[in-house]
């Protein structure tokens, strides 16, 4: 869970756009407000014209950037993994625009369980049980399986970034799969579990989910042992090169303020890793 927007004209900007999504889309708001990273998105829980309770969450963008994979990423998720996989389903979105801005808003099947941390780096063991890991391996078995022309990670971005962040040469990317693409500890509730935020799933090295999982993981090593475990494909050449790529997407992040903690523990696993 994170903070509103700094700036209290961004915080009513979206108290409004998010009033009349619910408004368009007939649903009722019955929870708390709860805000996304740097403001970008507000959800609440909410009850639909059915009865049905469900998770009303608006995005937002300036109208020039309101495209591509992050903001059709739920949309094109659901067309492929709802039924199939343990997440929230889509009943429904809109979309509208004003003053420079592009809003979408969803209606997701609103699933009571907590996730596992409320923030993505966990601080404690939450040891899941045997059933836990085995249904998110299944469900990431069938992700990596199905075809998508979404792209999750670039190569561009390896060749260019890795050296910077790392003093290495980016890794070539031989082998490609499709990935949820943001696969924390935030993002996974704690009995099922439902993975949640798919609005970056798309083509990733073979070994992303779990090396981003395990990356966000390191502060709890036994936790991160688990991972390890569970994934043998990070003992692999390709869960090597994906491993790398998500140090440095994290390390990027840090140098943005996102999880600063992490740093030692991410150097440490890079230096290990070669």
């Amino acid at each position: 869970m994170y903070s509103p927007p700094t700036d209290p004209s961004d915080q009513q900007r979206m108290r409004r756009a998010f009033a009349r999504s619910a408004e368009t889309l007939g649903a009722t708001v019955t929870g708390p407000e709860v805000w996304g990273w740097h403001g970008r998105t507000l959800s609440a829980r909410a009850q639909y014209p059915d009865d049905r309770a469900c998770w009303l969450r608006l995005l937002s963008a300036p109208e020039d950037k309101a495209t591509g994979k992050i903001w059709e990423g739920n949309r094109d998720a659901a067309a492929l993994f709802d039924g199939r996989v343990c997440k929230p389903l889509l009943y429904d979105s809109t979309q509208s625009r004003s003053n420079g801005y592009a809003y979408r808003a969803e209606v997701h099947q609103y699933v009571a369980e907590p996730v596992v941390s409320t923030d993505p780096v966990p601080r404690t063991d939450p040891n899941p049980l045997a059933r836990w890991w085995e249904s998110l391996r299944a469900d990431l078995e069938y992700v990596s399986s199905t075809p998508t022309d979404r792209v999750a990670v670039r190569q561009e971005w390896v060749d260019r970034t890795v050296p910077r962040f790392l003093h290495i040469p980016g890794p070539r990317i031989t082998d490609w799969t499709t990935a949820h693409g943001d696969l924390h500890t935030a993002n996974l509730t704690a009995a099922t579990p439902y993975l949640l935020d798919w609005e970056g799933f798309g083509l990733a090295p073979v070994g992303y989910d779990a090396a981003t999982l395990l990356a966000y993981s390191l502060l709890v090593p036994a936790f991160a042992h688990r991972i390890r475990d569970t994934f043998p494909v990070l003992k692999t050449e390709p869960g090597r090169v994906a491993q790398i790529i998500v140090i440095t997407e994290v390390l990027q992040s840090a140098s943005r303020g996102d999880h600063p903690e992490l740093v030692p523990a991410l150097r440490a696993l890079a230096a290990e890793l070669g």
